[in-house]
């Protein structure tokens, strides 16, 4: 983190999301400094993406509140929605105004100074590489160039806290590394606070901290190199022709922890490669595949979760629709009190 202060922007205090029985989010605390990058991940229905809507005022809370830059989330719905921008997941674009006049429309609704507002949209309209479509209709675009414009949106009114909901999702590598190198930049310049989700690991590396949540509930939260080292050691993966008899060995012979996915079983070991010789010959079970790693933070996943994070996770919005249907609940358009 640089030029971040103590302040805390963000402050969550008990925020609870049920409906009916069903209780999406569990009364989750945290905060974040001014100028973070912080990164809320969680496997498909943690209540991560709830909890966001919650947050920009989106949803409304069934218990506890959040505080945004100075601003209680339930009784200053306006003044938060002054202080953040979003980027989410689906796209929210007038696909009958050309790129120009989406970026243009968007300026004038959060008041951007008319004396920035074209050298703004210029500059984001270069880093997305749309600036020779700019005055094409967006109905033209592919779904990536859409995408790319939403990004560019999103960052013209440098808001004091930005949402991006898995903000670069179906890009190129390219494209992703020019997108994350102007959001740093416009990050240190204008001290902005950043509130990331995405299933990209490499993405989630840029944050200062990362929060962990399952099932409603905040898990773990700390410096992706704290987390990191909280799995311990080297990670060993392998497949095998009967994983479940495989784990039954390695717990009873090794005493370790294993944790079982699609790809097949891992765990860890203070020194994987002196553990992996004499491991592969004692195994009573073939071993099809074996590999041995650092620890990433899909480990950490694992670890906290005992599932990897999903590519298939569902949007924000799918996960709202799904709630909104078990609930019956009206959502207040985004804008009004």
């Amino acid at each position: 983190m640089t030029k971040n202060s103590n302040r805390d922007i963000i402050v969550v205090k008990n925020l609870t999301k049920r409906y009916g029985s069903f209780t999406a989010v569990k009364g989750i605390s945290f905060s974040v400094k001014e100028g973070e990058l912080f990164g809320f991940l969680g496997p498909n229905g943690a209540g991560k993406s709830t909890s966001i809507n919650m947050m920009c005022t989106v949803l409304s809370v069934t218990e506890g509140t959040a505080i945004l830059n100075g601003h209680d989330i339930t009784r200053d719905k306006a003044r938060v929605r002054e202080a953040i921008g979003i980027i989410f997941q689906d796209p929210s674009l007038d696909e009958n105004l050309t790129a120009l006049e989406n970026l243009k429309l968007h300026c004038v609704m959060y008041k951007v100074d008319k004396s920035v507002r074209m050298q703004r949209i210029m500059e984001v309209l270069e880093m997305t590489e749309l600036i020779d479509r700019k005055d094409s209709l967006v109905k033209t675009f592919s779904g990536g160039m859409k995408r790319r414009l939403e990004i560019a949106r999103g960052l013209l009114h440098y808001p004091k806290i930005l949402f991006l909901d898995e903000p670069t999702i179906g890009l190129d590598p390219q494209t992703r590394s020019h997108i994350w190198k102007y959001i740093m930049d416009i990050k240190e310049r204008e001290n902005i606070t950043v509130f990331l989700t995405t299933h990209y690991m490499d993405e989630a590396e840029y944050c200062d901290r990362v929060a962990i949540m399952d099932h409603g509930e905040l898990v773990v939260l700390d410096t992706p190199a704290n987390l990191k080292n909280a799995v311990g050691g080297d990670v060993i993966r392998l497949r095998t022709e009967d994983d479940e008899m495989a784990v039954a060995e390695i717990g009873k012979r090794y005493g370790l922890a294993v944790t079982r996915d699609r790809d097949g079983i891992s765990f860890s070991v203070a020194s994987g490669e002196e553990f992996m010789a004499p491991f592969i010959k004692e195994l009573p079970v073939k071993i099809l595949s074996i590999g041995m790693s650092r620890p990433t933070l899909n480990d950490v996943f694992l670890k906290f979760t005992g599932r990897a994070l999903r590519d298939e996770e569902l949007s924000s919005t799918d996960q709202l629709r799904e709630t909104m249907k078990r609930s019956r609940a009206g959502l207040r358009p985004f804008g009004r009190s």
